[in-house]
This record gives C-alpha cells, sequence and structure tokens, in this order.
C-alpha cells in the first residue's frame, strides 16, 4: 500500500502538520500512525476515515484510487490546512477563533 503512506505524508506536509499531530488528531498512537507512514501496515477501515477526516481528504484519494494531483492556489491551499486544524478544535475553541478571524477581517476591511 505504498501509494497510500506516500499520500499520508504527502497530505500533511501540504497542510502543514506534523506525523504526531495527525496521530493525536486521529486518537492513534504515534507508533501506530507511524507504521502507516512507512507503509509497514495498513489501517482498518474506521481507522483510515479518521485518518482522511482529519486529513481533510477522501479515502479514495488518500489510498489512490483517484487522481489528488490538481493544481491548487494558494488559498485553496490555506483553506485546506484550516479546515484541517478546526476538526481537531472544541467549540469552546472554535468560539475564540471565530472572534479572531472576525476582528482580522473587519481590521482588512478599515485597511482598504
Amino acid at each position: 500500500m505504498e501509494p497510500f503512506a506516500t499520500n499520508l505524508r504527502r497530505r500533511a506536509e501540504l497542510l502543514g502538520i506534523t506525523n504526531s499531530e495527525v496521530a493525536r488528531r486521529a486518537g492513534l498512537s504515534d507508533r501506530r500512525y507511524g507504521n502507516y507512514v512507512t507503509g509497514r501496515r495498513e489501517p482498518d477501515l474506521s481507522t483510515l476515515v479518521r485518518i482522511a477526516t482529519v486529513l481533510s481528504i477522501s479515502v479514495d484519494e488518500l489510498i489512490g484510487m483517484t487522481p489528488g494531483e490538481d493544481v491548487k492556489t494558494t488559498e485553496e491551499i490555506f483553506q485546506e490546512r484550516i479546515n484541517a486544524a478546526l476538526s481537531a478544535l472544541k467549540a469552546k475553541d472554535l468560539g475564540r477563533l471565530a472572534v479572531m478571524i472576525e476582528a482580522l477581517a473587519s481590521s482588512r476591511e478599515e485597511c482598504e
């Protein structure tokens, strides 16, 4: 399942998160996730779905069943990174983040 291991590494890199962080967000030990990243082991279906959710990617793309080499804009990559990070946050943190984003958007409007 080499394409899977390669896709795990590429996707985490694209999102700017470490393997340890992916493992934590998916509820896996670093060692267990490391086995997937190196291609030594394959996850069961529920684990595969959790990892795909953390990485904001479809299971099909993650296992190499569909092409995932679309050229993306910088904005699209940032949005994917944000979406992946959002899935790891609790409601309280999401509320704080919403306030920060609204303040940033408001300050940008005033500058224009």
